[in-house]
C-alpha cells in the first residue's frame, strides 16, 4: 500500500535518508568522494530544521508504512504565482514500487489546494531517469537551461521542466 501524506517535523530523519540515497545513487557519481561524501551527510541532517520552518510544503510517500519518497515544493523565487518543485527524490530501495508517481499525484493535487495552476522544476540535464520520469508524469521542457554549481567549481547543466497542475 502506498500512502503520500504531508510531512511534520517527527519525519526529519526519513526525509534525510531519503534524500540522502537518492541524491548518492543519481549525483554523487558526478562529483570526487571528497566532495559528495560530505553532500550526503548534509542532506541527512537539514530536513529536521526545514520541517520545523514550515518553509514551503513537503510530502512524504510511504510503501507500505516505509518511507519511500520526498518532495519539496513552494512558489518559484523566479516566476511569480509559479509552483516550483524544488526537491523529489525516491530512495533507490523505493524504485519501481510506484512510490514516485503516488507522490508525484499528491503533489500536483496539494499545488492545485494551494491555487497554482503552473509547476515547474529543474533537473541535471545527465540524469535520463529522473528525466524519463518527469516526462511520464506529464512535464514538458521548456527549453530553459541554466548551470549549477553545487560548491565544487564544477557546473553541472540542469533542464526545466514544466506543466499544468
Amino acid at each position: 500500500m502506498i500512502d503520500a501524506r504531508r510531512a511534520t517535523a517527527a519525519d526529519g530523519t526519513a526525509v534525510g535518508e531519503i534524500h540522502a540515497a537518492s541524491w548518492a545513487a543519481a549525483y554523487a557519481p558526478f562529483f570526487t568522494e571528497d566532495f559528495a561524501t560530505p553532500q550526503i551527510q548534509s542532506r541527512l541532517t537539514r530536513w529536521h530544521d526545514r520541517l520545523s520552518s514550515g518553509e514551503g510544503t513537503v510530502l512524504l510517500a510511504l510503501v507500505d508504512t516505509l518511507p519511500a519518497a520526498m518532495t519539496w515544493l513552494n512558489e518559484s523565487e523566479t516566476r511569480p504565482g509559479v509552483a516550483e518543485i524544488l526537491s523529489f527524490y525516491a530512495h533507490p530501495r523505493a524504485w519501481g514500487t510506484g512510490a514516485a508517481p503516488a507522490l508525484m499525484t499528491e503533489t500536483l493535487e496539494t499545488l492545485r489546494t494551494q491555487g497554482f495552476s503552473t509547476v515547474h522544476l529543474w533537473t541535471l540535464q545527465a540524469t535520463p531517469q529522473s528525466r524519463r520520469f518527469y516526462e511520464k508524469s506529464g512535464f514538458t521542457e521548456t527549453g530553459n537551461t541554466q548551470s549549477r554549481d553545487f560548491g565544487d567549481g564544477k557546473p553541472l547543466q540542469q533542464v526545466e521542466y514544466e506543466r499544468a497542475c
